[in-house]
């Protein structure tokens, strides 16, 4: 018998357990292991400033896709990318922990959205609008920040993307968040609520909820779903919809769980930064157009992705506030801005248009 091997013969519940040890005491040694030669990569490297000098969005992209492509059960493939997350981000950590900035307060699905990123050996900075994460990375404050973008049933949130039309940072990755919304309350019952603090984006996103279960209650929306929550503790009357998280953080029962009204609702999030990062072999790039004013101008600016094969995954318009009736285009298209076939197409695409800007290149969502 191979006490190795869990489709030998069984084993007793104490040799089991022994296994078990046996199987931790293996994992420890070898994350310890990992954790030193993590150590000496940071060596290598030189005396460098800060953790953001050590952390390769390409790298952990890279390392991520291979452990999806290793795993075959029983755990499913985010669970390991989780577990492989908090191992890597407890390394960088020996070094100092990365300072990311996001739209508070704690609880918020944006701080969510940064622990699933970057794992929970960060030092989170949580900020009271999007405009203050754009500052404060920009001013060096924090190393990154984590903005939402778009929601899957909602569409884009605009106070983000208008930000990108000034600011020089840029796109150094993408996180899809799985997003359920709960109805919070100090009350337990549902016929005592008046009013329902949210952001509006969420309000949004349960309003055939809402319609059902409280058609007379006040919809009130604020600046994130963690300040519905905190304004909602302070009254019998009141109801926030917002995570689990921000429940045990504003000592909120939650009343009615998945109220979202699509069950596939997700939000992306942009992770910003202050450089472009090197390809990771599966990425997309963003870009900022704006076109000349002539017929058929914004066919010509698209015109050299196509004619490179080139993917083209997103794009909207935005005014571009710089005089009535123009815009700007946010656009989306596979590849990396190092690719001779994006390069190109770039290249081409700038000539003719009245200002194009690359906001970023970055590792496609992995899960």
């Amino acid at each position: 018998m191979n006490a190795s091997d869990p489709e030998s013969p069984p084993l007793n519940l104490a040799q089991t357990r022994e296994r078990i040890d046996a199987i931790d005491r293996e994992i420890q040694q070898l994350i310890g292991e990992r954790a030193r030669w993590a150590q000496l990569v940071g060596k290598a490297k030189g005396e460098l400033k800060a953790a953001v000098d050590y952390y390769r969005p390409e790298r952990e992209a890279q390392v991520l896709r291979m452990v999806v492509d290793r795993n075959d059960g029983p755990l499913t493939n985010e669970e390991m990318v989780r577990l492989f997350r908090e191992i890597m981000s407890a390394c960088l950590a020996q070094q100092e922990p990365l300072k990311i900035g996001f739209l508070g307060p704690e609880g918020t699905f944006s701080q969510q959205a940064a622990l699933k990123h970057f794992g929970h050996s960060i030092k989170g900075l949580p900020l009271a609008t999007i405009d203050e994460v754009f500052q404060e990375v920009a001013a060096g404050n924090a190393d990154f920040g984590v903005v939402p973008i778009e929601n899957s049933s909602e569409g884009t949130v605009n106070s983000s993307l208008d930000l990108f039309v000034t600011s020089s940072l840029k796109i150094c990755g993408e996180i899809e968040l799985r997003v359920h919304q709960h109805l919070l309350s100090r009350t337990t019952r549902l016929d005592e609520i008046e009013r329902v603090y949210s952001h509006p984006q969420s309000l949004g996103q349960c309003k055939a909820w809402l319609r059902a279960n409280l058609p007379k209650a006040e919809r009130i929306p604020v600046s994130s779903n963690a300040e519905a929550a905190r304004r909602a503790r302070n009254a019998d009357d009141a109801a926030a919809i917002a995570g689990e998280t921000a429940a045990h953080i504003y000592g909120l029962k939650v009343l009615a769980r998945q109220i979202e009204d699509r069950p596939d609702n997700t939000t992306r999030f942009f992770v910003i930064g202050r450089e472009l990062f090197p390809p990771s072999g599966h990425d997309k790039t963003s870009l900022l157009m704006s076109v000349k004013d002539k017929p058929g101008a914004l066919y010509e600016l698209l015109t050299p992705f196509a004619d490179q094969g080139l993917s083209m995954t997103k794009i909207e318009s935005r005014p571009a506030r710089t005089g009535k009736w123009e815009y700007v285009f946010f656009v989306e298209v596979e590849g990396h801005v190092e690719d001779a076939r994006m390069s190109g197409a770039i290249a081409l695409a700038s000539a003719r248009a009245a200002e194009l800007k690359v906001l970023g290149s970055y590792p496609v969502a992995l899960l």
